[in-house]
């Protein structure tokens, strides 16, 4: 299985700009099944036989839906690897319809992430791998700007001081659309179940506004993505204390 040069040109050049990889990291990569976590996977087995960093690399997945979620064709996808991979069932679907969340993907994330990362900091890795990709990266950052009144979105490398542990997500100059096509070339076993709610989020409502804006913008992502990298003290509006009299 070869990816295309580009798409792991740019994963290269995401984990070289932020030194996301670094000798004898332990690297498990939060494996859900879905296209992005799946050519992450493979994006980095293939690095690491080419590369001169030496890590070791592994994968987990979390069937949040049992009964729902047929996990024989991701094993056998990270046998034919030569990837470890572990797995747990953790009903996060159930609890998410028990409580009636307003916000079920954040309760989601909360709950995968946590687990993911219990279990890396518990087995002796020092890093978790995550698939997201440009089209988050924009999403979230749009969000935080419109919901929230703040310009900021999670970093390509992040420390989890609590669990000690570093967050790394190397696919972040990647568009959603170059991974869509290169899961299809490539025949990936992506997941067929679909989250109930995904079509219902905030999030959702965002992707629609960016594909609404892109044909007006087309450097849409990419000065979103600029931004983050570019932010300026001086660009920040200061509002002084006032003069005691």
């Amino acid at each position: 299985m070869n990816l295309n040069q580009g798409i792991r040109k740019k994963v290269t050049k995401a984990i070289s700009d932020y030194n996301l990889i670094e000798n004898g990291d332990k690297i498990l990569v939060g494996l859900s099944g879905g296209k992005d976590s799946t050519l992450l996977l493979v994006a980095l087995s293939e690095i690491r036989k080419i590369s001169p960093v030496k890590f070791d690399l592994a994968a987990f997945t979390i069937n949040i839906a049992e009964g729902h979620m047929d996990l024989n064709p991701i094993k056998k996808f990270c046998a034919d690897l030569g990837i470890k991979h572990e797995s747990i069932s953790y009903p996060i679907i159930d609890i998410i319809e028990e409580r009636n969340e307003r916000s079920p993907c954040s309760l989601c994330s909360k709950l995968r992430n946590g687990i993911l990362i219990d279990f890396a900091t518990k087995n002796g890795y020092n890093k978790v791998a995550l698939g997201h990709h440009l089209d988050d990266v924009v999403e979230t950052a749009l969000l935080n700007l419109f919901l929230a009144g703040r310009f900021k979105c999670f970093p390509p490398l992040s420390w989890r001081s609590r669990k000690k542990i570093w967050v790394i997500r190397p696919l972040v100059y990647l568009s959603e659309e170059a991974i869509r096509s290169e899961a299809k070339r490539l025949d990936f076993p992506v997941m067929k179940w679909k989250c109930p709610h995904e079509d219902e989020t905030q999030r959702a409502k965002m992707k629609h506004l960016i594909a609404t804006l892109e044909p007006k913008f087309p450097a849409l992502k990419s000065q979103v993505l600029h931004a983050l990298t570019h932010v300026r003290g001086t660009d920040v509006w200061k509002i002084e204390e006032p003069l005691e009299k």
